[in-house]
């Protein structure tokens, strides 16, 4: 599968190796921003780089890695801290993670704060590239200001009949909230085998979801997370 056109917001340029070794790891640059003082950055920070993972081919190489094999709790968290951990260390960034928490960094206000992401029509993040697949592994923190390029648009703005409004089979993640009652209960059942096996068929609907390429296998991994 080919790759989703890149963003204008891509246009990022790296210091160092540094987009080698995100390469190389199958992450990205989700969005960056220059964090202000109630941003909760680490003391001296210019810019914070989200990652996410770079699709295709994320899961494929993320799967096959030891945390994957060794039989623990939370491999994909596990990995995620060992990956970045090691980009932050050799590039000389603080690595921050949405897990890990009390205190929880706030990944969803920089999210927004990156002009990548926004509230989508069923409250979800709704990301220029991953569409409501996206998820962030981690984040690093670098004591550069780099140039930032422009933002794009929110895929919502032009997005014919927002399908995601609609894609839930029992109502359960519409415009109007969450219902995370009637979603768990769904996927106890055997109508819910698509959205544990495939994910979420809300996320699915998205049309830049669909372009994004994530697996369904990793979708699964998700879902059963998620549902327990």
């Amino acid at each position: 599968m080919a790759r989703a056109p890149s963003s204008a917001a891509d246009g990022l340029a790296l210091p160092g190796d540094l987009a080698g070794r995100l390469a190389a790891a199958c992450l990205e640059v989700f969005g960056a921003f220059h964090p202000e003082p109630d941003d909760d950055a680490p003391e001296g920070t210019g810019t914070i780089l989200l990652l996410g993972p770079r699709e295709p081919g994320f899961w494929p190489h993320a799967s096959t890695e030891p945390e994957f094999a060794d039989g623990r709790a939370d491999p994909m968290d596990r990995w995620s801290t060992r990956v970045i951990g090691d980009i932050a260390v050799a590039t000389g960034a603080t690595a921050l993670f949405p897990f890990g928490g009390p205190p929880w960094r706030p990944f969803i206000r920089w999210a927004e704060r990156s002009g990548r992401a926004w509230p989508s029509p069923v409250q979800l993040l709704v990301h220029d590239r991953a569409g409501l697949m996206v998820s962030y592994r981690g984040a690093l923190a670098l004591r550069q200001r780099l140039p930032l390029p422009p933002t794009p648009q929110r895929p919502c703005n032009t997005c014919q009949g927002q399908p995601c409004a609609t894609a839930c089979p029992v109502g359960a993640l519409t415009p109007a909230g969450y219902d995370l009652e009637a979603c768990h209960r769904f996927l106890d059942g055997p109508d819910g085998r698509d959205c544990m096996d495939n994910g979420c068929a809300v996320r699915r609907a998205c049309p830049v979801s669909a372009r994004y390429g994530r697996l369904p296998g990793q979708s699964g991994f998700h879902m059963r997370a998620f549902h327990g």
